[in-house]
């Protein structure tokens, strides 16, 4: 068993920076895919990052791309997802996720999950 728990959300103004945490415990992450999904208030709950088990494979949503950086520290058991540019749309509750396989878009595919952060994101 994993488990993920994510930290660093909160209220920014838009064009504002949060940077999210995702720390694992009970098992080692460093061979497993990361993602980053979010789920806005009566909405579905969609993609917005993942990253490959050794760092080196990246892929983001359009809505994340180019402001968004997904990365980790296998050292440290942790995932993080650097947001820049922040707008109101932005505005969610943030998850992490875990799988022991390949980097998927999909959250079906995922098979832990963490409790997940909220971030609002003012106009």
């Amino acid at each position: 068993q994993v488990q993920l728990v994510e930290s660093g959300g909160g209220l920014v103004q838009a064009g504002g920076s949060l940077r999210l945490s995702c720390a694992a415990s009970g098992r080692t992450i460093s061979n497993a895919a990361m993602g980053w999904f979010r789920q806005a208030a009566g909405k579905e709950r969609e993609f917005v990052a993942t990253i490959s088990w050794g760092g080196g494979s990246t892929y983001y949503a359009d809505s994340a791309k180019g402001r968004f950086t997904i990365s980790r520290d296998n050292a440290k058991n942790t995932v993080y997802l650097q947001m820049n540019s922040l707008k109101p749309e932005d505005t969610a509750v943030y998850y992490c996720a875990a799988r022991w396989s390949i980097r998927s878009l999909a959250a079906h595919e995922y098979d832990y999950w963490g409790q997940g952060t909220q971030v609002t994101v003012s106009s």
